[in-house]
């Protein structure tokens, strides 16, 4: 079973983690899932996580001895070595044995569904929450350690804090778990599964405001509706995503992908005058 520790200085933000299929999961024991109030390691009464940055600028730094304490508790409740000490003593871990703390991060690797797939077969996450200008570095350098550290970013963009991209990653890793989702086959059709988006989908009634699912859905011909999914997908990456297309093998489309796609380009461009 995936264990699952986050750790954050508001864990109410995650309380969605308690709804839909990811708290379904976790009632019925699929994974273990546990958010931890950073603020639990604090000694002040104010309970302070941040102070000035050395060297000056603008903004607040997060200590290192709350992050560090909270880690300390982390990875000596799943059994892992606290101290580089302990760590020496131990056999090298497995690839999936040893825990992997991941930093939600502007600066990060981007996290995509291959990620998502890489870490769904991990045994032990741990999502470190930063806020205000981030952590101070010496928590990563020193968890890099112990644990290996992956500073993640969800897209080109800044959020106030980690909480958010938090819970996009958690639902993509936790859903791709055996058993969290009731029928697997329909992971095998998403998007970015197999380097293409997913096809448009359709259900009753079959006209609505005008608008009617297309003939082949109603054909009951299983070979031209994977046919017509194929191209849909071919053709919306080919529209919204072109750069999924161009890393796509080679050997990973047909004569008949090849053709679709150059329909689509023609009605995007015009034909080429230029043959």
């Amino acid at each position: 079973m995936m264990r699952l520790d986050v750790l954050s200085i508001f864990p109410e933000y995650l309380a969605p983690l308690e709804l839909s299929l990811i708290g379904r999961a976790r009632e019925k024991g699929l994974l273990e899932l546990t958010v931890h109030d950073l603020r639990d390691w604090t000694h002040d009464r104010h309970r302070t996580v941040d102070d000035t940055p050395y060297g000056g600028g603008a903004g607040m730094v997060m200590k290192p001895e709350p992050w560090g304490e909270a880690l300390d508790a982390v990875l000596g409740a799943s059994g892992a070595p606290a101290d580089a000490a302990d760590a020496a003593d131990q056999p090298a871990a497995d690839a999936g044995g040893r825990p992997v703390l991941i930093v939600p991060s502007p600066a990060g690797e981007v996290f995509t569904q291959q990620t998502a797939r890489e870490l769904a077969g991990r045994e032990h996450l741990v999502f470190a929450c930063g806020r205000y200008e981030g952590i101070d570095q010496r928590v990563v350098d020193w968890a890099s350690e112990r644990m290996d550290v992956r500073p993640m970013s969800i897209g080109d963009y800044v959020l106030n804090g980690g909480e958010v991209a938090v819970l996009a990653m958690v639902e993509a890793i936790a859903r791709l778990l055996p058993g969290v989702i009731g029928n697997p086959e329909s992971l095998d059709e998403e998007s970015h599964e197999d380097g293409l988006l997913e096809y448009p989908v359709f259900t009753k009634p079959s006209v609505w405001r005008g608008h009617e699912v297309p003939a082949v859905l109603l054909s009951g011909d299983h070979g031209k509706v994977a046919r017509w999914r194929r191209d849909q997908r071919l053709r919306r990456t080919a529209e919204t995503r072109p750069d999924l297309l161009a890393a796509l093998p080679p050997e990973s489309l047909d004569d008949r992908d090849r053709a679709v796609l150059d329909e689509a380009r023609v009605e995007r461009d015009g034909p080429d005058l230029a043959q």
